[in-house]
């Protein structure tokens, strides 16, 4: 009886062990390319981009008004680290798509961090008629259109879009969507929004279901001198300072506000607190955290300003700019990179390394127009 009784209860323990591992394997999060379903990827424009797991790009859709995930299928591991170098790239996506030149427009620069490959989003032609085009570029330099005919994707409507309005010097429309990075499940989604506070931050969950109206941002411009709610986040960080995670965004001419993804709330109104203004007459375009020799970094490419390299150790201990400035530049110090002209675009590769866009501007400074002449992909020692 002894004997029945042990093996009775080895056998409980086992059935024990066994459901505890089902419902342990039950929970696992499941990949979310497993949500993606197959078919024709629906994009009106391709502006910002942005990777999440699993090699899934994320592309914005200013025109559209959406979202769209994309699985790029781009998940091999390199060999050795990537160095990447093209020449041109413009006049090389031009021939391959059929056009001249002067007809591609690059909109941003990314790289996918398991492959290393680079890609670029934009459009063939210019004005109405101009189709959205997504270019894969890989460390040898091949260059590849991302088909979205049939691909595995998804995506998410902005219920906050502003209206289209060509009558001013900007269409609100075509800033829905200004920059994007994924942070813990959640894609982050600057742009504006029909709000009253048109500047808007939107956290959207991934995989998508619905998208929530957006947090609308106040902010002190200390170079105009004046509280603005219109005006968008131009480019932006996820950064942790003293534990806690905030995003770091750039604005045109130039502050640089710290805002608690906490707060992003849907429909919530968040004043954001300036730590640093680089100065007016300018956009930021790309900023890129990195940490080297044991100190902090955050490199800033400009229109008008260059590359600037701003010293982001203890950005707790720089105390909340709520004055207009004397001198136009406040806050924390930077180093102006003086080596590194013409920068469009600006992203990281690596550890050591990011990737530039390089080429002339026209238009403003403060609204940079299209390129004149070549565009060269160049990789970069973190400086």
């Amino acid at each position: 009886m002894r004997r029945m009784m042990i093996v009775s209860t080895a056998v409980a323990l086992c059935l024990t062990a066994a459901f505890a591992i089902g419902v342990t394997a039950a929970r696992k999060p499941a990949s979310p390319l497993a949500d993606l379903p197959s078919g024709k990827a629906q994009l009106m424009s391709a502006g910002a981009l942005a990777f999440g797991p699993d090699g899934i790009l994320f592309v914005g859709d200013s025109v559209g008004g959406s979202i769209v995930a994309i699985d790029t299928e781009d998940r091999k591991v390199p060999a050795s680290a990537a160095k990447i170098n093209v020449q041109g790239i413009d006049e090389k996506i031009a021939a391959l798509v059929g056009v001249t030149p002067d007809q591609i427009m690059i909109n941003d620069v990314k790289v996918n961090p398991i492959s290393k490959n680079v890609y670029l989003s934009g459009s063939r032609g210019r004005g109405p008629d101009a189709m959205p085009l997504i270019v894969r570029v890989d460390a040898a330099g091949k260059i590849a259109t991302v088909s979205l005919d049939n691909v595995k994707h998804s995506s998410v409507s902005l219920v906050d879009a502003p209206a289209a309005n060509t009558s001013g010097r900007q269409n609100p429309r075509m800033q829905t969507i200004t920059d994007m990075n994924y942070v813990n499940g959640n894609v982050i989604v600057a742009g504006l929004s029909n709000e009253e506070w048109a500047s808007a931050l939107r956290s959207i969950p991934f995989p998508f279901k619905q998208a929530a109206e957006g947090t609308t941002l106040q902010i002190w411009h200390s170079s105009h001198g004046r509280f603005e709610t219109a005006a968008p986040v131009r480019t932006f960080v996820p950064y942790t300072i003293s534990g806690q995670q905030y995003i770091l965004a750039a604005y045109t001419c130039t502050p640089l506000v710290k805002i608690p993804v906490s707060d992003l709330k849907p429909g919530a109104k968040v004043k954001g607190v300036e730590i640093a203004d680089l100065g007016m007459g300018n956009q930021p375009l790309d900023m890129v955290p990195y940490r080297k020799d044991g100190h902090e970094y955050i490199l800033i490419a400009n229109s008008s300003l260059g590359v600037t390299k701003l010293k982001a150790d203890h950005l707790e201990t720089y105390p909340a700019i709520a004055s207009p400035t004397i001198t136009d530049v406040a806050g924390v110090p930077y180093d102006t990179m003086g080596e590194l002209k013409g920068v469009q675009h600006l992203t990281q590769l690596d550890d050591s390394n990011a990737l530039i866009l390089v080429g002339k501007f026209t238009g403003l400074s403060y609204a940079p127009g299209p390129p004149a002449g070549p565009l060269n992909l160049q990789t970069i020692a973190l400086p």
